[in-house]
């Protein structure tokens, strides 16, 4: 049965104190029966104090990004061994924005896939269409290339360590964001697609998030599709009380 998952993507922000403040906060604030599993990824040099501070909560830590190799000259880059001494066993792959901006292939982000599994770590896999595409009508095409070549290498019992978030990128920090039909109608392809490859037990367990502009004022509905497993939040991930509002919409 696949879960229902809301993960705060903090990108670039939220310093040292900062992040302490707005975890206060989330764990005063998350209910004590929480029907989703709520998972956060503040930066690199906050994420060890983010684990020991979310201890004993229902709250998990997740990093945003992590290299493919084991170690080595790779200045600036952190590796899952890092991860994992420090008590991240999650990782985001495969962002718009590590994508578009950094230029990471599907070869090598299926290469961080790889890594990532070998290590026994969570991988939160991002893919999704610009607007050139859904314009053009090809969106469909991207998805499913983008789920072949970066993610269909792998085994079928390794699916239960991958979590799906589909992300419009012309959704994603514009205030656009796609109708609850939209991300219904992309869901179910998906889920379809993973079906044909690996089976419909794995399709029906695997746990697909809506990444795009999600906010409290439209989370319920986008919710209430049935292909659409929770979402992978960006800008609302920095305020605890929105961040909530999201988590507790199902």
């Amino acid at each position: 049965m696949r879960k229902k998952i809301v993960a705060g993507n903090w990108k670039m922000n939220k310093n040292s104190e900062q992040t302490e403040i707005l975890l206060n906060e989330l764990i005063a604030q998350i209910p004590a029966s929480c029907d989703a599993k709520v998972i956060v990824a503040p930066t690199f040099v906050n994420l060890a104090s983010a684990v020991n501070h979310l201890k004993n909560t229902p709250i998990g830590v997740s990093a945003q990004n992590m290299h493919q190799a084991a170690s080595g000259a790779y200045t600036g880059e952190i590796s899952a061994d890092m991860l994992k001494n420090i008590g991240v066993n999650t990782v985001i792959l495969g962002h718009s924005e590590r994508r578009a901006i950094f230029h990471e292939t599907d070869a090598l982000i299926a290469n961080k896939v790889e890594t990532a599994l070998q290590n026994d770590m969570n991988v939160i896999f991002c893919f999704g269409e610009e607007l050139k595409d859904r314009q053009s009508q090809n969106h469909f095409n991207i998805v499913e290339n983008q789920l072949r070549d970066g993610l269909f290498h792998i085994q079928k019992k390794d699916w239960e360590k991958i979590v799906l978030a589909y992300e419009p990128v012309w959704a994603i920090g514009t205030g656009e964001t796609a109708s609850p039909e939209q991300a219904q109608e992309m869901h179910e392809f998906i889920r379809e697609t993973v079906r044909k490859s690996f089976g419909s037990d794995v399709a029906e367990d695997v746990s697909i998030l809506y990444g795009g502009s999600v906010k409290p004022d439209n989370a319920k509905e986008i919710f209430s599709k049935s292909d659409v497993d929770g979402g992978l939040i960006g800008g609302a991930a920095l305020n605890a009380k929105d961040f909530i509002a999201i988590v507790t919409a199902f």
